[in-house]
């Protein structure tokens, strides 16, 4: 369940729901999802669904993680933001496509997790942090693009100006009972939304006395 070719099974049926990009789609064919779930639930890792990773936070299901990726991807960024990173497996495939990835997440023992699921996969080009993903890597701003993998009643303002002009923030709000996925386009004057389709995720949570490392 874990093999090369339950991930093409994985890759097909993305390709069927709309994911066009091949670079996308190679990159989820290449990063081992099953190694970024519990051990239990390695079997249904390729399967399209989200999955617990502890401490009440969830893995993407694969469309989400793809067709952010995609939507990122097309702005043809260098460097990227990935808030909210988890156990690691989004910035395992961005890592694959970009020069370099620059993650938070505020959870210290699923940071920990996911650091050392990248550096045991050998990502040397993704850099990770523990910390509030409103503040994220202000310090290493701006990037070329972002992703926010947790939904809000409103958008990132935040995170806005650690975004280059020119350069996009993708991630999921809150629109009366549902979630909608949208790409914010950085431009001179403002910032413009674009809707990319219903998704699912966890809240965004409040920070606790987090700190960076």
């Amino acid at each position: 369940m874990t093999s090369a070719r339950t991930r093409e099974r994985m890759v097909a049926g993305l390709r069927d729901r709309g994911i066009g990009n091949e670079e996308v789609l190679a990159a989820m064919g290449r990063v081992p999802r099953h190694l970024f779930v519990d051990e239990a639930l390695a079997t249904r890792a390729y399967e399209e669904t989200a999955l617990p990773i502890g401490w009440g936070q969830t893995l993407s299901q694969p469309w989400e993680v793809a067709r952010m990726t995609e939507a990122v991807l097309e702005f043809e960024p260098r460097r990227v933001l990935d808030v909210g990173a988890g156990s690691g497996y989004q910035s395992a495939v961005l890592a694959e496509l970009v020069e370099s990835v620059w993650a938070v997440e505020l959870l210290p023992r699923l940071a920990r997790r996911g650091r050392q699921n990248l550096r045991g996969l050998g990502y040397a080009n993704v850099h990770f942090r523990v910390g509030d993903g409103r503040t994220a890597w202000r310090d290493r701003a701006p990037f070329d693009a972002g992703l926010a993998a947790a939904s809000a009643d409103s958008p990132p303002q935040e995170l806005f100006g650690q975004i280059r002009v020119g350069g996009c923030l993708v991630g999921p709000v809150e629109v009366g009972e549902e979630q909608r996925l949208l790409r914010w386009v950085r431009e001179p004057d403002g910032v413009r939304a674009e809707d990319l389709g219903p998704c699912h995720f966890v809240p965004l949570r409040q920070p606790e006395g987090a700190s960076s490392s």
